[in-house]
């Protein structure tokens, strides 16, 4: 297990229940760019705990998610134990850089959420590699937090801004690595692996109360790496606006996905 996989231990089942699932409309978008609506393969790199993985179940005859941290991993599996499509997903370990996969056996190859921690040259090297000539690649990302209520908003937004400050000002900053999000696409373009590369933007609705709010605001990678109180972040204002604004009713979150496709 890699340094950056292991932050994410203890966290899979918290990140499962909080974070939003990819929207159908994604899948639809994807296989219509390709010409494929029934994939015969799906490898979703960074597949964490099986929320970008498990969507493709019924839609492509088989799905891979590949996956280096053995919490992350349990949990995609455990959650798909019993179910109708379980027999068409498997959960394998490995990274982006070396899936063990063979050569041009993939119709469609995902990154959900996962695309900037990968070191993007070795990552797209090995894409190009498993996906099958006219194979298309998705790096996607939704933003966070979601809208929901300017006022909520606003408060979010200062809460990691203050988080990221409190780092700085201690000089806690980690060592890992993380690719900008909105280089993706030019790297993707730059790599020389694809005739063609596009960013589309997709809006999804789901629902929460403001437990999951607050949780989906804690999955992050380093909520549990430093020792800061809610006071000093300002986690406990957040919290309070979270009651307000939702409460233990569910909402609709407004949810801006940004897809970077990318075909080979």
């Amino acid at each position: 297990m890699s340094e950056t996989s292991e932050i994410w231990t203890g966290k899979a089942n918290s990140y499962d229940r909080a974070r939003p699932a990819p929207p159908q409309a994604l899948l639809d978008l994807l296989t219509q760019m390709m010409h494929t609506p029934q994939p015969a393969l799906v490898v979703d790199l960074g597949s964490g705990t099986g929320l970008s993985t498990a969507v493709w179940g019924g839609r492509a005859a088989r799905v891979i998610g590949i996956e280096p941290n053995d919490d992350m991993r349990r949990e995609a599996a455990h959650k798909i134990a019993g179910q109708p499509y379980a027999a068409q997903i498997e959960y394998r370990e490995g990274n982006a850089q070396q899936t063990g996969l063979p050569d041009g056996c993939a119709d469609i190859v995902t990154a959900a959420q996962s695309f900037h921690w990968m070191e993007p040259a070795a990552t797209l090297a090995e894409v190009a590699r498993i996906l099958r000539p006219g194979g298309l690649f998705a790096a996607y990302d939704y933003d966070a937090p979601p809208a929901i209520r300017w006022e909520l908003d606003l408060i979010a937004q200062e809460t990691m801004m203050r988080f990221v400050a409190l780092i700085r000002e201690r000089g806690l900053a980690p060592t890992l690595k993380i690719w900008p999000k909105d280089k993706h696409l030019d790297q993707m373009r730059a790599s020389g692996h694809f005739r063609f590369a596009h960013e589309v933007l997709l809006h999804h609705v789901e629902h929460g109360d403001a437990a999951r709010y607050l949780a989906m605001m804690q999955s992050n990678a380093f909520s549990n790496q430093f020792q800061f109180t809610a006071q000093e972040t300002g986690f406990d204002r957040l919290s309070s606006a979270a009651s307000q604004y939702i409460g233990a009713e569910s909402v609709p979150w407004y949810i801006s996905y940004h897809v970077r496709i990318a075909v080979k």
